[in-house]
């Protein structure tokens, strides 16, 4: 498998060097919620990390399952979920080949993708895909992480990967999803990047 392994991300967690890491959940996220746009689902959080968005959906009624093949990150969102009283499925799985019982009407989608190689992006796509019911949404947030030496030279660089728009249109294409017009919310990033929100409907 190309990019990091999960020892990568388990020493990243164990030396605190997490600073892709808010220490809170997305603003974006909050503001899908406020605003009613997000409703209360079963809905799933692949690469959850320290688990902030777990509890926070949690927190606000929905059915939440959190994905993380990182130990350390599987950990840290039980004993955060733990502490605040809250309930959520968090399960230590690789999401290449996680297959849910139930299908999702939901995924929220923040740093798993940017933080996988971008050689196992198609299969990915095809997995959220399969996670969902027709109908459902794909809450995604596009990390933008434009690097010289990729534009320049073509080097392949990251974690995290920049997700330009005109292959995540490729990789989430039109025939499988409804994607909104242009132009989309930039949430500004710890990583001193942006990410682009916007959601996604299964057909």
């Amino acid at each position: 498998m190309a990019g990091p392994k999960s020892q990568f991300w388990q020493e990243r967690f164990e030396k605190n060097e997490i600073g892709w890491d808010r220490g809170a959940p997305s603003p974006q996220l909050i503001a899908w919620l406020d605003s009613g746009a997000l409703q209360p689902c079963r809905i799933a959080v692949p690469g959850c990390g320290s688990g902030w968005e777990v509890a926070e959906l949690a927190r606000r009624g929905f059915e939440v399952t959190g994905l993380d093949y990182t130990a350390a990150a599987v950990e840290r969102t039980r004993a955060m979920l733990d502490a605040q009283g809250l309930k959520a499925e968090v399960l230590q799985a690789d999401v290449l080949h996680y297959q849910p019982a139930i299908l999702f009407e939901a995924v929220y989608e923040q740093t798993c993708l940017c933080a996988i190689h971008p050689e196992h992006w198609i299969e990915y796509a095809q997995q959220l895909q399969q996670w969902l019911k027709p109908g459902g949404s794909l809450w995604v947030l596009y990390m933008q992480m434009i690097r010289p030496a990729a534009s320049e030279e073509g080097v392949i660089h990251g974690p995290p990967y920049h997700c330009d728009i005109n292959a995540m249109r490729a990789l989430f294409p039109e025939r499988v999803w409804i994607w909104p017009k242009p132009p989309y919310d930039k949430v500004k990033h710890p990583s001193l990047s942006h990410e682009l929100a916007l959601r996604l409907v299964r057909r």
